[in-house]
C-alpha cells in the first residue's frame, strides 16, 4: 500500500498543503495515523471488492444449479 498523495489528503481533509507539512513536522504521530488510516481504507476496499466478486460467482453457480435441476424435472 502506498501513501496517499498530498493533493488527495488536501481534498479529503479540506486543509491546505502547509497544514499537512506542519503536521508532518510538528505532529508526526497525527500525520502517521492519517497515513495508516488511508492504507487500512485501501486494504478494506480491496477486500470488499473481492467479497463482491465471490458473491457474484456463487450466485452464478446457484443459478446454473437451479437450471440443471429444473431441466431434470
Amino acid at each position: 500500500m502506498t501513501a496517499p498523495s498530498l493533493r488527495k489528503l488536501e481534498n479529503d481533509l479540506e486543509i491546505n498543503k502547509t497544514t499537512l507539512h506542519n503536521w508532518k513536522k510538528n505532529r508526526p504521530k497525527l500525520f502517521e495515523f492519517i497515513i495508516e488510516s488511508y492504507k487500512d481504507k485501501e486494504m478494506l476496499k480491496k477486500n470488499l471488492n473481492l467479497l463482491i466478486q465471490q458473491k457474484n460467482i456463487l450466485e452464478e453457480e446457484i443459478n446454473l444449479t437451479k437450471e440443471r435441476v429444473s431441466e431434470i424435472n
